[in-house]
């Protein structure tokens, strides 16, 4: 897979579009939308939105409108729709000039409330949301029909009018269409088109006090938009007939409604509700904490925007409700960093190391690849000291048979240097602990080679004690343990399956110097360690902080097969 080159796959969606454009439907206009509701950050399963939307608008020469849903003000924030509007753009798409709101049309809908009341198509409803649910009947029989469904024109006008003004309380009266309480579509008997909110909101202030449902303002807002095509996850596919219901009784433009399956990840938990719960319940430290599935949060823990657009084209689209394997994502964030991210050796789990044959005042530097899969990116020199950091986990003192990493009287490869072979084991002498190895090495290796010819089986890596710098790191794995949170048995919850080692943070680890002057959000793959990025919100000059990405290989996959037995 190529995460930079994947082909557009056909699908469904792009069939309808070119059947329309065959028989010059909306002349051959082409206009999507992505209409986020701003009461939370963006995740994944918003990403796939995003990159079929406006990707449709580019492949078409057409235009994709960013539009706020913003018909409820007891949850939405200018929080969210700077959010928004940042994860979109990181993504890589722009909608010009087209920034709209739901709230834009706020005297638009009401207009064509009064117009469905006037046509005997909706009355002003008495009935409390538990009686709306009862009078609403079993999904397999027949609806009751509110008292307030025979009101005349008149009085529905008149009290339409005094909900407007602010004269009745929150829940005491809706507007609702008038459609058939017998529907077997459970959203055709009857929906809510308005509730009663005193609330200030984020755009209109206390203009209103009554807002539009979803249902109601969504297919509107595309009409006034002139939205060809109007593509919506599949849990509004029982909406359609509303939709349409709307656009035809007021005799406006009509878009045509396309339903697609939503994301759904393994180990992942995508609902809005979930999220929120996670960040003020304090599992996470915030909607862009690198362990959350929001953009923000990937950003930060160092993925790419062109890594999200391909899974996103990678996986495609469908009609049929499915379980993605995280794997699926973290393959092509794993691929992209793997062409672009310069190399560097980081000491994770700092284990020191005296050269006693080499110099104490010497520095030596020695050339190291910045990335074996772009020779433009040449070589960066790294020092070469008498006093060395390896990871702890390179060293074992009494080793197994296949144990090629250091050991003692054993010889191994330090990467770009020389050979190294450990000659005596330093311990703390009340733990037993090691705490240094006293080394010589074959200043006659420079190359990598021996000219004795003799063979070391591992190479690992390293970096000066004394021309290094300290730095904190963060692991991360899945948030949650087990792989489809979302499915737990009943009496269970969700929550108990957050992973308790889903970060771990180590002190002290040492870097390569350059990594002092790193920016926030760089990239960088540490040798043998996996993917990194700078962290753009803890790490500061005197602090550096890293992320890590992703791993080399898909460790995790491993683990879990051996735990499946496999």
């Amino acid at each position: 897979m190529n995460t930079e080159e994947t082909p557009t796959r056909s699908d469904f969606i792009r069939q309808i579009i070119n059947d329309d454009n065959d028989t010059g439907k909306h002349d051959g206009r082409v206009q999507t939308r992505f209409p986020p509701e701003p009461n939370g950050y963006l995740h994944i399963g918003h990403a796939k939105s995003i990159c079929l939307n406006f990707g449709l608008s580019e492949e078409y020469q057409g235009k994709c409108n960013l539009r706020f849903d913003d018909t409820n003000p007891l949850t939405e924030d200018t929080e969210y729709v700077d959010s928004i509007r940042s994860d979109v753009r990181w993504l890589g798409f722009d909608w010009d000039d087209r920034e709209y709101y739901a709230s834009n049309y706020f005297d638009q809908l009401y207009d064509f409330a009064i117009q469905l009341i006037q046509a005997g198509k909706a009355y002003v409803c008495d009935l409390n949301p538990e009686e709306v649910s009862e009078y609403r009947g079993p999904w397999n029989g027949v609806g009751k029909e509110s008292p307030g469904r025979s009101r005349t024109v008149e009085e529905n006008l008149d009290l339409f009018e005094r909900m407007k003004s602010g004269e009745f309380k929150d829940g005491e009266k809706t507007l609702r269409a008038k459609i058939d309480m017998g529907a077997k579509n459970m959203n055709m008997r009857d929906p809510t088109i308005y509730r009663i909110r005193h609330a200030s909101h984020h755009r209109s202030g206390d203009k209103w006090c009554i807002y539009p449902m979803y249902d109601f303002t969504h297919g509107l807002s595309d009409s006034i938009e002139r939205i060809t095509h109007s593509i919506c996850t599949l849990e509004f596919e029982n909406h359609r007939p509303l939709y349409d219901w709307f656009l035809a009784q007021l005799g406006v433009f009509h878009p045509q409604q396309i339903e697609f399956a939503r994301l759904n990840l393994t180990y992942t938990v995508l609902s809005k509700r979930k999220l929120l719960s996670l960040v003020k319940e304090n599992h996470v430290d915030g909607w862009d904490d690198p362990r959350m599935p929001t953009i923000s949060g990937y950003r930060r823990r160092g993925y790419t925007p062109e890594s999200i657009r391909n899974f996103c084209k990678e996986i495609g689209v469908t009609k049929y409700n499915s379980l993605t394997d995280i794997h699926l994502l973290e393959r092509s964030i794993r691929e992209h960093l793997n062409r672009i991210s310069p190399r560097v050796m980081g000491v994770l789990n700092p284990l020191k190391v005296v050269i006693e044959n080499f110099p104490e005042e010497k520095v030596e530097y020695r050339d190291a690849v910045n990335n074996p899969e772009d020779p433009a990116a040449g070589t960066r020199p790294v020092a070469f000291t008498r006093e060395l950091y390896i990871e702890r986990d390179d060293f074992m003192e009494d080793p197994p048979r296949k144990f090629f990493r250091l050991a003692p009287g054993k010889e191994v490869r330090l990467r770009y240097a020389y050979f190294l072979k450990c000659e005596e084991v330093i311990k703390d002498p009340v733990t037993g602990e090691v705490t240094e190895l006293r080394c010589s090495y074959d200043p006659e290796t420079s190359g990598g080679h021996a000219p004795d010819g003799r063979k070391v089986k591992g190479t690992i890596h390293w970096v000066s004690a004394s021309e290094s710098v300290q730095a904190d790191v963060r692991l991360y794995e899945h948030l949650f343990s087990c792989e489809d949170p979302n499915a737990i048995q009943e009496g269970d919850d969700w929550r108990n399956h957050l992973n308790p080692n889903s970060v771990q943070v180590l002190e002290d680890c040492r870097v390569e110097a350059c990594l002092a002057s790193a920016s926030p959000d760089e990239r960088y793959q540490f040798e043998r360690k996996g993917y990194f990025c700078l962290d753009r919100q803890d790490s500061t000059p005197e602090k550096l902080v890293f992320n890590r990405t992703v791993t080399l290989k898909d460790t995790w996959a491993k683990v879990k097969k051996k735990t499946n037995g496999g």
